[in-house]
């Protein structure tokens, strides 16, 4: 059976998740349902992770094991023609090795969060940032994600309903970049490691706001990090802002 190797992008605003899940929309539900309309017998997709409720994806990555042959610009048409008019698309699709698998072949999972900062509500991009209406402190924040970087026990940004064998991770990246947008700014926070913990992102970027807010000092962050303890976690943010942004491997299929 040939495997093949999807780059899905979704708005998560309507799914419960990426997770299958019985009588309620999920984002793999939609990509199986798609694909079950070419193979009735499909049986399943594998992904390179799980997004919560609500979360966004820009290039999720799953493979699929087809009965018959495909063409990979073939499949991924005859997928977006079934997927409409969810907001779910397959960006690319290409022929992966029989062993090559999308979660366990990955060596690097790259997630971006979008925050603005504005007085105004939002309504173009209502739903897909997460809008604050004070002003940040970008290089505080940035001083304090400074903290984060590296192998560390993450238990205090990690969410008590955590699957994980161990809170132990190391975090490769932590930036922050920030430009103007029409009466605000928006911040984006790229984040980058071989995996992640339930809720550590929206962890992060909670306590790094209260930073940017002035309610924390940038060593404020150091010292939440070393208590080990979930209290010590600043107000999870909410999953408007967060997409799964890219996924790495060391042959990359596409």
């Amino acid at each position: 059976m040939p495997r093949y190797a999807l780059k899905i992008e979704y708005d998560g605003a309507p799914f419960k998740g990426w997770q299958r899940q019985n009588d309620l929309p999920s984002v793999q539900g939609a990509v199986e349902d798609a694909l079950r309309k070419l193979q009735p017998d499909f049986d399943g997709i594998s992904a390179a992770g799980r997004t919560d409720t609500g979360v966004h994806a820009t290039a999720q990555v799953a493979h699929a094991d087809m009965a018959a042959a495909w063409d990979p610009f073939r499949l991924s048409e005859a997928l977006n023609y079934h997927l409409k008019p969810l907001p779910v698309c397959v960006l690319a699709a290409a022929e992966v090795a029989d062993d090559w698998h999308a979660r366990f072949s990955a060596v690097e999972r790259r997630y971006l969060f979008r925050l603005v900062s504005r007085r105004a509500p939002l309504t173009h991009e209502r739903g897909l940032v997460w809008r604050i209406k004070h002003e940040l402190d970008v290089d505080a924040m940035q001083e304090a994600a400074g903290h984060l970087l590296g192998q560390h026990d993450f238990t205090t940004f990690r969410s008590t309903m955590c699957q994980a064998a161990s809170p132990v991770k190391t975090l490769d990246e932590a930036r922050i970049e920030h430009f103007d947008v029409p009466y605000g700014v928006e911040c984006r926070f790229h984040f980058r490691a071989r995996s992640f913990l339930h809720n550590q992102i929206r962890s992060f970027v909670g306590s790094l706001v209260q930073v940017g807010s002035g309610s924390w000092k940038p060593e404020d962050m150091k010292a939440a990090l070393e208590a080990r303890d979930r209290a010590a976690c600043g107000p999870v943010c909410p999953p408007d802002g967060l997409y799964l942004a890219g996924v790495g491997y060391d042959d990359d299929p596409f």
